[in-house]
C-alpha cells in the first residue's frame, strides 16, 4: 500500500557537483536495491546483488558528473525516493533526443503519485535542454507501458525475448517514444 504523503515530494535536476554527494549515493543505492527486491524491472532481478547495483550506479553518476547525462531526483522528507536519468548517445547526430533510463520510486511510495511527479520533472529537464524526443524501453510482462502511455509515450517497437530473467523466462523489450 502506498504511504500517505503529508508533504509532496520535490523534484530536482541535479548538478554535476551534487551527483558526487555521498549521502545522495547512499540514498539512491538503497532505493535501487529496495526497488529490485520489490520486483521492479530496473536492470536486475531479485534478490538484488548490492555490489553489482553499486557498480552500475557509480558508472551512471560518473556520466552525470562529467556532464554527459542528466539526473532527476525526487526527494521526500530529506531523502531521495525517486530517480531517473536522461542518457545521451555521444553522437552529434542524436543531440535532439535522449534515452530515459532507470526510472524508479521507492516501493513505499508506489501508487502515491510520486512516479508522476518524477516523470513530469524529467520531462521539464528535457524541455530545458531543448530536446525533441525521449526514448525508453520497458520489460514486457510488467504492465509498465501503460504508465508511460498516460504521459504520451507510444510503442514504436519490440525486441522479442530480448530480456532473459531465467532459463525459461524471456521477456520482450518494448521500445517507447515521446515527442516533446
Amino acid at each position: 500500500m502506498a504511504e500517505r504523503l503529508h508533504s509532496s515530494p520535490v523534484f530536482t535536476a541535479l548538478s554535476s557537483t551534487e551527483a558526487a554527494d555521498p549521502a545522495l549515493y547512499a540514498d539512491l543505492l538503497g532505493m535501487w536495491v529496495a526497488v529490485i527486491d520489490a520486483g521492479g524491472a530496473v536492470g536486475f532481478t531479485a534478490p538484488a546483488d548490492r555490489e553489482a547495483v553499486a557498480r552500475t550506479l557509480r558508472g551512471q553518476l560518473k556520466r552525470v558528473r562529467e556532464g554527459r547525462d542528466a539526473l532527476g531526483v525526487l526527494r521526500h522528507d530529506g531523502r531521495a525516493v525517486g530517480m531517473a536519468f536522461l542518457v545521451e548517445s555521444g553522437s552529434p547526430l542524436r543531440r535532439h533526443w535522449r534515452t530515459v533510463l532507470r526510472v524508479m520510486v521507492h516501493p513505499e511510495l508506489q501508487g502515491s503519485g510520486a512516479g508522476r511527479l518524477l516523470l513530469e520533472g524529467l520531462h521539464g529537464v528535457a524541455r530545458d535542454l531543448g530536446l525533441e524526443q525521449l526514448l525508453l524501453s520497458v520489460r514486457g510482462g510488467t504492465g509498465t507501458e501503460g504508465f508511460y502511455k498516460r504521459f504520451g509515450y507510444v510503442e514504436i517497437g519490440r525486441h522479442p525475448a530480448a530480456i532473459r530473467l531465467a532459463p525459461d523466462d524471456d521477456r520482450d523489450e518494448i521500445v517507447m517514444l515521446l515527442t516533446l
